[in-house]
């Protein structure tokens, strides 16, 4: 797929954080877990833990520390589901690895919001960042990848999938029309945006589809 065509379709991208945590994410920028893990000079067996291992709840790096991260639970990906989906193309640890070294986002809005509305989530508030697009590529183009599920969702079934399910922008497929094939769901970016700040063009506070306030 041509970058200029990923624009076109999806001018605006979406990540869903932690709500409260917009203020450490303007200054530190959105990092990966393996980003935090490294920003906080964790090493050792928890380390392992949090980076090779599945998450059941959200984890604080540096807990009781007021710069303390939040690390987003896997609840949607048990390694027994996991080692379904993955089958032989790669073990759950490296799995995990491999996702851990990711910033994530919402290609459209309805995917966004049906995670929002999740039922472990629709309770709690979030602060959702709007991103632009062309700002994105234009920043971090060759540090981006495309992606045609939610890879970290093995619910309701364990879908097939292994790294080859990330593609370059240039390596996505698409159709006679330019149009990719099939529909991009996840964007994604090595390890971390620093100039995060310089991307958003909005933030809010969300409660499932509910707008609470506009933060920025």
């Amino acid at each position: 797929m041509h970058p200029d065509r990923l624009v076109e379709l999806y001018p605006t991208v979406y990540h869903m954080a932690e709500a409260g945590t917009w203020d450490s994410i303007r200054k530190r920028g959105l990092m990966s877990a393996s980003a935090t893990l490294d920003h906080f000079k964790v090493t050792g067996a928890a380390r392992a833990e949090l980076e090779g291992g599945h998450r059941p709840a959200k984890a604080a790096v540096t807990p009781g520390n007021p710069a303390a991260i939040i690390l987003r639970d896997q609840i949607p990906m048990p390694p027994e589901r996991l080692l379904r989906a993955l089958g032989d193309r790669t073990t759950p640890e490296e799995w995990y690895r491999l996702i851990n070294g990711k910033v994530f986002f919402w290609a459209q809005h309805h995917r966004l919001e049906r995670l929002l509305n999740a039922r472990q989530y629709r309770h709690l508030e979030h602060d959702v960042l709007t991103v632009d697009t062309r700002c994105l590529v234009a920043a971090h183009g060759e540090e981006m990848w495309l992606c045609h599920m939610n890879s970290g969702n093995t619910f309701p079934m364990p879908f097939r999938r292994g790294p080859e399910i990330f593609r370059r922008i240039p390596d996505y497929p698409v159709n006679r029309n330019n149009n990719p094939t099939p529909d991009v769901v996840e964007v994604l970016v090595d390890y971390a945006v620093p100039d995060i700040a310089q991307l958003v063009t909005e933030v809010r506070r969300m409660r499932g589809s509910e707008v609470i306030r506009r933060i920025e």
